[in-house]
């Protein structure tokens, strides 16, 4: 007679969980859900056109899954990309697991952040530091068009206004039913850096009072008087996800975009925001100076 084996013995078996998707993956299904719209197809269509199967298409637009590098070139002989994008889409594929981000993938793009952009729109919650700016999210047209002259002196009108329109759009993330919960935190050096002129400051300041009284926006600044602090080497964004997560820091510089999602990367930058929110004025006192300084220009 065979004995019954002692489960109190027995190992469990290990418990597997699905490794949230990558920027890379994130970027990838973002592309391959936009090129689907451009050629004006629905998924059902895709589906008949591809014989890749329904669900699949939907795991693989919402970066639920990976897709396969033949399923790939079925989706983008269905939208017809071919040339350096179809490269670019095949490359992205390839390193589609790996975390940590120094973007290059900006060939035929809309705009140069798109990669960023198309992570913002998923995100639920943004937490932006600057330094010298005030946050792109927050900030006029005037205000925006100057900052944008100011840093690219050697842009052409068309990349200024390219890249202007783009900081606008993205604003329309505050608004609706359920809008990007935005928590933002300046260096009191933003503020008073005239950026165009003392007009330009006047409206942006009181735009920014108005703003930050919004209940999905929180702005805080920290005051000279708070001397140094981790915030100084320079500006993020951490975006935060629903479930999907995790979260991606993203730091912008000369060099183009830097992505960050591994685990030490992330537990570092959230203690920096903790620190900083720590050290900085309350909602209600930097609203109390941001009204000030509108007074006084």
């Amino acid at each position: 007679m065979q004995e019954k084996p002692d489960l109190r013995t027995v190992a469990p078996l290990p418990r597997t969980r699905r490794q949230p998707p990558t920027v890379r993956l994130r970027r990838l299904a973002a592309e391959l859900r936009r090129l689907r719209e451009e050629a004006g197809l629905s998924q059902t269509e895709v589906t008949e056109k591809t014989d890749v199967n329904l669900a699949t298409l939907h795991r693989i637009e919402t970066a639920k899954a990976k897709p396969q590098l033949r399923t790939l070139n079925a989706l983008l002989d269905a939208y017809g990309v071919t040339g350096d994008r179809r490269a670019d889409l095949v490359a992205l594929q390839k390193e589609a697991k790996q975390r940590g981000w120094l973007h290059g993938f900006e060939v035929d793009l809309p705009d140069p952040y798109s990669a960023y952009i198309g992570l913002e729109a998923e995100a639920r919650e943004a937490i932006n530091y600057e330094s010298l700016f005030i946050p792109g999210l927050l900030q006029t047209e005037d205000y925006a068009r100057a900052v944008i002259r100011g840093v690219l002196p050697a842009a052409t009108d068309e990349e200024v206004s390219n890249r202007f329109t783009a900081r606008i759009q993205r604003q329309a993330l505050l608004e609706g039913d359920s809008p990007l919960r935005l928590w933002a935190i300046l260096d009191q050096a933003a503020l008073c850096r005239t950026v165009g002129s003392n007009a330009i400051m006047h409206d942006q300041f009181i735009h920014l009072a108005q703003q930050a009284k919004r209940p999905h926006i929180t702005v805080q600044v920290i005051p000279f008087s708070a001397g140094a602090h981790p915030g100084m080497p320079g500006s993020f964004i951490m975006l935060k996800f629903d479930a999907d997560g995790p979260d991606v820091i993203h730091i912008d510089s000369m060099a183009r975009g830097l992505f960050l999602e591994k685990e030490a990367d992330l537990r570092r930058y959230n203690g920096i925001c903790e620190h900083l929110r720590a050290i900085a004025l309350s909602p209600t006192d930097t609203i109390a100076l941001i009204t000030s300084l509108s007074e006084v220009h």
